[in-house]
């Protein structure tokens, strides 16, 4: 309890995505960014307490280093008051809620602590997502209500496929390199668990993305265990969908869709490629600021073809049928492409892959130590798990929804583990003993 007490504000934070999303809620705040809020407010207080400088130069560089695009791009904003709210929302996402997290987390058994709550999570989610499946009362899909969407609704059909998702890659990390026996079983359990709910909710982008995680977390784990562990995945596949026939029609196709994306495209793909179009176009205009924050939907019909429909359509789960705007190109880094030019994305891209790069040296690093398999391994994988399936997700998808604030949750986990100190203890002292004096930055490992 001593360990969890100070991430319990972040396990709040993950905790809050579990409430339903009321209708309407999909396009503002949520209750689950009024709680990152406060953490951020609770961490500002109690460093102004402390008096002490919060991060290190290289977390500060890291972490502030999309701020000037940013700044820039919200300047350049066709429309001030949306430039204005697009600038809180990306220095929410990829700046404060990070560094809260960064600077909440004490060691170890405080990662372990929110890793589990995405664990939890995923399990609640998944399991009003495979109900929804069970008996036809989930999102629209292929004329029946069959997609699993979790409590978020017809409106957010990725939200559950997301929440499921990092809660698999935690569940895998935790399990490759446990601290106890104990930990490799329950966590072994719940990756078994997770795998019909990412299932179910018909998400391609997911599927890839949580495959590339977990197969990079399966190597790094040891390359004698990712040839074992992809053996038995592999059999294990072909007996349940070749030999026992375990599958629906629907899932298979859904499946088989993936290596059709390009010569036979169907619908949803087809306004994909158009509005990635529509933003290269975008950025032809305006190369290195962009068209300004918030600025795609405004100039989406200038640029994209014809081929783009009218909207998505969403139904079932509680909501009824409608057309829903497609006002984001679905691919992170065209998205900041498009308003926030080369500026923005080398920025911003730029604090990603750096924090991946220093996540993988750590891991490295954490490997060769003494007892290192024993102490923070399976944090590093979990980190690195969670930075590869952000970074391949962004290809297939861009922020919006409940669930980005829970992004903003796993690059603080990343910023942690790559950026916290690497020599203090990663345990919290027992009480009345007098802590090591931490040298400047975040928490220790």
């Amino acid at each position: 309890m001593r360990a969890a007490a100070p991430v319990l504000p972040v396990v709040a934070v993950v905790a809050a995505l579990a409430l339903p999303v009321t209708s309407g809620a999909e396009g503002g705040a949520t209750p689950a960014d009024a709680v990152s809020g406060l953490l951020v407010l609770w961490c500002a207080v109690r460093l102004l307490r402390d008096r002490r400088r919060p991060l290190s130069r290289t977390a500060a560089v890291l972490l502030g280093l999309p701020v000037a695009g940013l700044a820039l791009a919200a300047a350049g904003a066709g429309d001030p008051g949306a430039g204005i709210a697009g600038l809180g929302r990306y220095l929410q996402i990829f700046v404060l809620v990070p560094a809260a997290v960064l600077l909440s987390v004490r060691g170890r058994d405080g990662f372990r602590t929110v890793a589990w709550s995405f664990v939890g999570l995923a399990l609640w989610q998944g399991a009003v997502g495979v109900h929804q499946y069970a008996t036809g009362t989930g999102a629209s899909y292929a004329g029946e209500d069959i997609r699993a969407v979790g409590t978020f609704g017809a409106g957010d059909v990725m939200g559950m496929a997301t929440v499921v998702s990092l809660g698999l890659v935690c569940s895998v990390g935790l399990a490759l390199a446990p601290a106890s026996a104990r930990q490799r079983v329950w966590a072994l359990v719940c990756s078994v668990l997770l795998v019909l709910p990412l299932a179910v909710s018909f998400s391609r982008g997911a599927w890839i993305a949580t495959a590339a995680a977990c197969g990079l977390q399966v190597v790094l784990a040891g390359l004698r265990r990712a040839v074992g562990v992809f053996a038995v995945v592999a059999a294990v596949g072909v007996v349940l969908v070749g030999g026992l026939g375990i599958g629906s029609e629907m899932l298979q196709e859904r499946i088989s869709s993936i290596t059709r994306v390009t010569d036979a495209p169907d619908q949803s793909v087809t306004d994909r490629y158009t509005m990635w179009a529509a933003a290269v176009d975008m950025w032809r205009e305006q190369p290195l600021t962009g068209v300004g924050l918030k600025g795609f939907p405004e100039h989406r019909d200038s640029h994209a073809s014809l081929a783009l429909s009218s909207g998505s359509d969403i139904a079932g789960a509680g909501t009824a049928y409608q057309k829903q705007p497609l006002l984001s190109p679905h691919n992170m880094y065209l998205l900041v492409l498009s308003e926030q030019g080369l500026l923005g994305l080398v920025t911003l891209a730029g604090s990603w892959l750096a924090l991946a790069v220093c996540g993988l040296r750590g891991l490295v690093r954490e490997r060769r130590s003494p007892g290192g398999r024993r102490g923070g391994f399976d944090c590093g994988l979990v980190a690195c798990g969670l930075i590869a399936w952000l970074l391949v997700d962004f290809a297939y998808a861009d922020i919006g929804g409940p669930t980005t604030v829970l992004t903003a949750v796993c690059f603080g986990l990343v910023a942690w583990w790559a950026l916290a100190d690497r020599t203090a203890v990663g345990a919290v002292p027992p009480a009345g003993a007098v802590p090591a004096r931490v040298p400047e930055g975040a928490g220790a490992r």
